[in-house]
């Protein structure tokens, strides 16, 4: 389709000023939170779920890609328009639609900002668990894009374990639901297919999320530790004594000096590594539960424990946590974050061979990352001004994701495959396996327009 008809098309569908197409739009929206670039020929924001079915069906006609985008925080390339198309940007339809306190759910439009959501359930007594380390930007869209995690996955799932239900347009511009409020649905887990497809099978435009009580009493500590492996065994101790703390977070020394100059954490400059422990839950019992967590550290060689004494304190230890990653662009310029997860066991063993990798390519790995769940993001430092250094961040990104496979776990935890990692998605299934995902890709969109290009690798010939 010319492309002057197809804006021509959708400005009938949105009205003009939510039309985007000029240069510097499209640069700005041909690129996300990872390494990779492209071009999109247009930009569409809809404000309602009819404009959405409109715009797909448009696209379904002329077989034109469509790219579903949040914030653009995603970080395998997920959302890079690699042939072109429409971005579908999803930022006007942010509505908090329903907060029904007495089925603990809560219906909100894919642009609505996690931590918004997460504010407002407060004001209510209620939390939605799932808290990326993005969630003051990332869409709850994206979420479901990525089945993000974060955190506090460790004890309450990533966001598969909180969506109940969701309104999707289908390829060809269909409505459909999907689950819905009450438990137990007949029929085929669509909604467990749809979480986590990275905007491959259909639009979400609404969805119905689980909520639950606020918890009566938080205890945050922060462990501090003069070796990696007395950290990692220590998160293994907690899991395996039976109590399953909210998080289990690490930071290794490269990554604490970034955070320091940063946010001003508090944390030790000549530390290895520390862990910050979180407990919630009911008051009573949670003193008992905290003195066993500090005889486990204190079992494994920690160094020192601090507690936070109030709201203030537990806000400042996690202010390094949550703004890791950009603390560590004062490092070095450019920074590509892994995602792999193993099993807590291996955890000690990983990391040493992350640093091996590091120094195999002459770069800078910092190490910060969902310890409980063995969830690791290794960062890798680097200047992508410098072609050798960027080759050589993306040799060591796939090494690094290898060995985790060979520990016994997997390529990704909660970022998703995008483009990213299509290769490295041979490491973890077969031929057959590919196949067997795009015969449920080409039912679910025969035409290959939504996302295309991402998550499953392209057919050998």
């Amino acid at each position: 389709m010319d492309k002057q008809m197809l804006i021509s098309g959708l400005r009938e569908i949105v009205g003009d000023s939510n039309v985007l197409f000029s240069d510097m739009d499209l640069t700005l929206y041909g690129y996300d939170a990872s390494l990779d670039k492209g071009l999109p020929d247009v930009v569409v924001l809809p404000g309602s779920t009819e404009e959405v079915a409109s715009v797909v069906s448009l696209a379904h006609r002329e077989e034109v890609p469509i790219i579903a985008r949040g914030s653009g925080t995603n970080l395998s390339g997920g959302t890079i328009p690699t042939r072109g198309g429409i971005i579908l940007h999803l930022s006007r339809m942010n509505r908090i639609l329903e907060i029904d306190i007495s089925n603990r759910t809560v219906t909100v439009e894919p642009g609505v900002i996690t931590l918004d959501l997460q504010n407002r359930l407060l004001e209510e007594g209620f939390v939605y668990t799932p808290d990326p380390a993005s969630q003051k930007v990332s869409t709850l869209g994206g979420n479901i894009g990525e089945n993000s995690g974060g955190p506090h996955c460790l004890k309450y799932g990533v966001t598969t374990n909180h969506v109940l239900g969701a309104e999707v347009v289908l390829h060809d511009g269909n409505v459909v639901w999907v689950g819905g409020k009450s438990q137990d649905n007949p029929g085929y887990d669509l909604m467990g297919l749809l979480v986590g497809s990275e905007g491959t099978l259909g639009v979400v435009t609404k969805m119905i999320l689980r909520i639950l009580r606020a918890p009566e009493d938080v205890k945050t500590m922060l462990a501090i530790y003069n070796t990696i492996e007395d950290a990692g065994n220590t998160v293994s101790a907690i899991i395996a004594e039976g109590i399953v703390p909210a998080t289990l977070e690490m930071m290794d020394q490269l990554v604490m000096k970034a955070v320091e100059e940063s946010v001003h954490a508090g944390y030790p400059l000549d530390a290895a590594a520390v862990l910050i422990i979180e407990l919630d839950g009911l008051r009573d019992g949670m003193e008992r539960q905290s003195q066993k967590i500090l005889e486990i550290c204190r079992a494994n060689g920690v160094r020192d424990i601090q507690i936070a004494k109030d709201d203030a304190e537990r806000a400042r230890l996690w202010a390094g946590r949550k703004g890791a990653f950009g603390a560590v662009s004062r490092l070095r310029p450019t920074y590509m974050v892994c995602d792999g997860t193993v099993p807590r066991t291996k955890l000690p063993e990983v990391l040493n061979k992350v640093l091996q990798v590091g120094e195999k390519y002459g770069l800078s790995i910092g190490n910060v990352f969902h310890a409980g769940d063995g969830n690791l993001h290794p960062l890798i430092l680097f200047d992508e001004r410098d072609e050798k250094e960027l080759e050589a961040a993306k040799e060591a990104s796939s090494e690094i994701l290898k060995i985790c496979v060979e520990a016994g776990g997997t390529i990704s935890g909660e970022h998703g495959i995008g483009i990213e990692k299509l290769e490295e998605m041979s490491l973890i299934f077969s031929e057959a396996d590919f196949e067997a995902m795009r015969r449920v890709k080409r039912a679910m969109d025969p035409r290959d327009i939504l996302n295309p290009g991402k998550v499953i690798p392209a057919a050998q010939c």
